[in-house]
């Protein structure tokens, strides 16, 4: 008997545990974190002093905001999602979860996240709202019709980073415009070189993802371009052009370090063009955009 009940518990306890896998990876917990971090570093960037309210909105809301979207993609794209390895043991292709309770989530989290954004002021409701649709109904039925689908996914992907800055001012000016800019233009490498990472993974499901439909020279091109494009950007509030977001020369000559770095392992995609470099791109694109948040920050409140 005491054997049975120990037995029940443990099953009981590994069922919750599966459960609550499961919706991270319904969410993408990783990613959704990554977003959170962007939007409160927007935020420290426009703000002179710190309001817990608005902190905690923008880290609930923006969680929310991103969980949502992401749980949503999972769910239009479950039949494409057990055609890939990566994918297949999601909880939708996998069976662990039903559709109604994804759906349930996905609209939970977008109602609740729109809701406490809108707590913190109208227009940074309005870009969360704007974000939720465009990576739902515009970007992820275009990854199996067109590679432009990166293009416009890179919009509510840049996003964040600017959101945060939108909540502490209540208005979109140039500031918040530099920061979608990085943002948005650092994401064509990044998920270009996911793309080559995955390429057999993504045709086997029909998705478009690279700018000339295979890993060759001229996506490698493209990647490097992209690449300088970022970190041109990254330097502009250098130049004293850019309203109240501003750089000193240390915290550009960082920036200036980190960008060599990045650029660095895109050209050596460009020279190897293997699914490894690609690897190390990949991550040296995350490393990238978190140091130069974190630079922002740090020149700012330091």
């Amino acid at each position: 008997m005491i054997k049975f009940h120990l037995n029940s518990l443990t099953a009981s306890s590994l069922n919750i545990g599966q459960t609550i896998n499961d919706f991270f990876q319904l969410t993408k917990l990783r990613l959704s974190t990554s977003v959170v971090f962007s939007s409160l570093a927007g935020y420290l960037l426009a703000s002179d002093k710190l309001e817990t309210q608005v902190l905690l909105g923008l880290f609930f809301g923006g969680f929310a905001m991103v969980g949502a979207s992401n749980a949503f993609n999972q769910l239009i794209e479950k039949n494409k999602d057990s055609l890939m390895i990566r994918t297949q043991n999601r909880p939708l292709p996998s069976g662990r979860m039903s559709n109604i309770v994804a759906a349930t989530i996905a609209t939970v989290l977008a109602v609740f996240g729109i809701l406490i954004l809108q707590y913190i002021n109208f227009k940074t409701a309005l870009f969360g709202a704007l974000s939720i649709f465009l990576y739902t109904c515009v970007y992820t039925p275009l990854k199996s019709v067109t590679s432009l689908s990166v293009f416009v996914g890179a919009f509510p992907g840049a996003i964040p980073f600017m959101l945060g800055w939108v909540a502490a001012t209540g208005s979109f000016g140039i500031e918040p415009g530099i920061l979608f800019m990085i943002q948005f233009f650092w994401q064509f490498p990044h998920f270009w070189a996911i793309g080559w990472m995955v390429d057999e993974d993504y045709k086997n499901a029909g998705f478009k993802m690279l700018p000339t439909g295979s890993p060759n020279k001229t996506t490698a091109f493209l990647i490097v371009f992209y690449s300088l494009w970022t970190i041109i950007i990254s330097i502009l509030p250098y130049t004293k052009y850019s309203g109240d977001l501003n750089l000193s020369t240390h915290a550009a000559f960082a920036l200036l370090t980190i960008g060599g770095c990045f650029l660095y392992f895109a050209l050596k995609l460009m020279q190897q063009k293997t699914k490894k470099a690609a690897r190390n791109l990949m991550y040296a694109s995350i490393v990238y955009i978190s140091f130069l948040q974190l630079i922002y920050v740090f020149d700012k409140w330091i």
